[in-house]
C-alpha cells in the first residue's frame, strides 16, 4: 500500500503517542508499504520534503509549550496527495495539521482514517479551559466523522464513543516490546544510587510531569508509605512543567529526568511498585511497560490497567472516584513487598501476550480492508464542516 500518515507529535519528543507512532511507520515500511510522513517541524529542524516525509511548519501548543503542533495551507496539502497518489490516508492526530489532511483527501476521494489517542478534550479540564470541552468535543466527533474508521485502543473507550455519538470504531490495542522491558534489566547499582537495598522498597512514577497526569496522588501514596516503611523510596521517571514544583515540595524524591532505551528498561526494572495515578490516558503505555519489567502496578481502574490488571493477581486497580483507595493500594503494595513475588511473574506474563507486532498486523489490516473496499466501489460520501 501507498500510505499518507499525518502526525503531530513525533520523536525525539518523548510521549506514548510519539513514540507509538514511530513505532508504526516503522513497522509499516519494513513491511514493504510505502508511507509517506508528514508531521510538524520541530525547533532543531529546518522545513523540508521529500518522497518519504514532508515536514511542515510547526507551532508550540499554547498550554503544552514543549509539544508542537503544524500547519499547512489546503491547497499545498491536495498538492501533497496528488503528487505521493496513495492508497489511504492516515491521521495520528487531532490537530490543525490532521483536519487540513482528513479534508484535502476527501477532497480528493481517498480513504481516511483517524485515531483516537489522547484524551484532549478532558486535557481542557486541568488547564482552566472547561468551557471548551463540548466545542472539543464536537470537533473531535466531526473528524471521526468525516473519516472511513477511527482507530480506539480499548472496548471501554470504543463504548464510551459510542454513546457520545461517534461512529465506525475500530479497536487496536497497544504493545510492548517484552524483550526490552523486562526483570532481567534491574540493576543493584541504581538502586543503590537511589539510596536503596535489597529490602528497600522502591515507588516508580514514569511519565509526563503535568496537570492532567495527576502526578502528584503518586507523591501522596509514597508519604502514606513512608508512615509505615520510612525507608520507602520514590523515583520519578519524566520531566514537564510540573517538575519544578514537585522538586521544591518533595526534595527527597529522586527526580531521573527524561530517559529512554536501555536506561529507561533498567530505571523500571529496578523499582518495585508503578504508580499511575492519571485519569485522562485514553491506553497509557507505561502500564505495559511496567508489568514487562515484573513490578507491582497500582492504577486506576480506566484504560490499559482497565483491561490488563486483574486486581490483587497481576497488579492491583481502584475505583477512578476513589483516590484514598489508590493511596492504600500503594501502601499495602510496599509494606507486602516480601509476598508480591507471584503477581509480578503475573504481571510480566500478562504483557508478554501484547505482542506488538500483533497490533501492527491489524492496523494494517484494517488498511487493507478499507483500500480493497474502495477498489471494489464501495465508496463513502462524508463531510467535515
Amino acid at each position: 500500500m501507498r500510505i499518507t500518515y499525518v502526525t503531530e507529535t513525533y520523536p525525539p519528543e518523548v510521549n506514548g503517542v510519539a513514540l507509538t507512532v514511530a513505532r508504526t511507520v516503522s513497522h509499516l515500511r519494513q513491511a514493504g508499504h510505502d508511507v509517506d510522513l508528514i508531521r510538524p517541524r520541530q525547533r532543531h529542524e529546518r522545513r523540508q520534503a521529500d518522497d518519504q516525509q514532508w515536514i511542515t511548519h510547526g507551532f508550540p501548543i499554547p498550554m503544552y509549550p514543549e509539544l508542537r503542533f503544524g500547519w499547512v495551507r489546503h491547497a499545498a496539502m491536495v498538492a501533497r496527495l496528488q503528487r505521493s497518489q496513495p492508497d489511504v490516508v492516515h491521521v495520528a492526530t487531532p490537530g490543525p495539521l490532521g483536519r487540513t489532511a482528513v479534508l484535502a483527501a476527501r477532497a480528493q476521494g481517498l480513504p481516511v482514517t483517524v485515531d483516537f489517542r489522547t484524551n484532549f478534550h478532558e486535557y481542557s479540564r486541568y488547564y482552566r479551559l472547561g468551557g471548551l470541552l463540548p466545542v472539543i468535543r464536537h470537533h473531535l466527533r466531526l473528524l471521526a466523522r468525516a473519516a472511513d474508521l477511527t482507530f480506539v485502543p480499548t472496548e471501554g473507550l470504543r463504548q464510551t464513543l459510542l454513546e457520545q455519538g461517534f461512529e465506525r470504531l475500530e479497536v487496536v490495542g497497544r504493545g510492548v516490546d517484552a524483550q526490552a522491558f523486562s526483570p532481567r534489566w534491574r540493576d543493584g547499582r541504581l538502586r543503590a544510587q537511589w539510596g536503596a537495598d535489597v529490602h528497600t522498597p522502591v515507588v516508580l512514577y514514569v511519565g509526563r510531569l503535568a496537570a492532567e497526569k495527576n502526578v502528584a496522588l503518586a507523591f501522596q501514596a509514597w508519604e502514606r508509605a513512608r508512615a509505615l516503611c520510612p525507608e520507602t523510596r520514590m523515583v520519578v521517571v519524566g520531566d514537564g512543567p510540573l517538575r519544578a514544583g514537585l522538586q521544591r515540595r518533595w526534595p527527597q524524591a529522586c527526580f531521573m529526568g527524561t530517559l529512554r532505551g536501555p536506561a529507561l528498561a533498567r530505571a523500571y526494572a529496578s523499582a518495585d511498585v508503578f504508580a499511575f495515578p492519571s485519569l485522562s490516558e485514553t491506553f497509557g503505555n507505561v502500564t505495559l511497560e511496567a508489568m514487562a519489567s515484573g513490578l507491582c502496578t497500582v492504577a486506576f481502574k480506566a484504560a490499559a490497567a482497565g483491561v490488563l490488571i486483574e486486581d490483587g493477581r497481576n497488579g492491583r486497580v481502584v475505583p477512578p472516584e476513589q483516590p484514598d483507595a489508590f493511596l492504600d493500594a500503594v501502601c499495602q503494595a510496599c509494606t507486602a513487598l516480601p509476598s508480591l513475588g507471584p503477581l509480578r511473574a503475573e504481571a510480566r506474563q500478562r504483557a508478554r501476550m501484547s505482542d506488538w507486532n500483533e497490533v501492527m498486523r491489524r492496523f494494517a489490516g484494517h488498511l487493507q480492508d478499507l483500500v480493497h473496499q474502495r477498489e471494489v466501489g464501495h465508496a463513502r460520501d462524508t463531510c467535515l464542516v
